[in-house]
């Protein structure tokens, strides 16, 4: 059962962490084009944002913590490990970051976000950095 969870909780957090890399890529070319007065885009770029968010980002992450919790349940020793509390605390952060994410599209949908593009671009950057840090965690379990 054990590695049943664990393959599906491997999945969920390729498809989440793939949902949290494209959605700021989108916000970056959204905001290119709101600069470039492209309604056009604009709209599509809405409807990409809403699709991706809901039918993969939010879906990905609920399967990503539910599965982590019951790995959890199955293996109490690691709440015991320094390298799970970095580990969880990245996640909390992830966590917030996806929601900082729906705050962005939902700026974005109503035409009030100020935020460039330029900002984007680094904003897409924390869940590749988070993304390193927790690989390394928990292949190494350094502490």
């Amino acid at each position: 059962m054990y590695l049943w969870i664990k393959a599906l909780h491997l999945i969920a957090i390729v498809t989440w962490f793939a949902a949290m890399f494209y959605l700021p890529r989108l916000f970056v070319y959204h905001a290119t084009a709101r600069d470039n007065g492209d309604q056009q885009a604009i709209d599509y770029f809405l409807v990409m944002e809403r699709k991706l968010y809901r039918g993969i980002m939010l879906p990905s992450m609920i399967a990503v913590l539910g599965f982590g919790i019951w790995l959890l349940a199955l293996v109490p020793a690691w709440m015991g490990q320094g390298w799970m509390h970095v580990k969880l605390l990245l996640v909390v952060l992830l966590v917030g970051y996806h929601h900082v994410c729906l705050m962005y599209m939902k700026q974005l949908a109503a035409a009030r976000c100020e935020k460039s593009h330029v900002f984007f671009r680094w904003f897409n950057e924390a869940p590749v950095i988070a993304l390193l840090i927790i690989v390394v965690l928990a292949v190494v379990k350094p502490f």
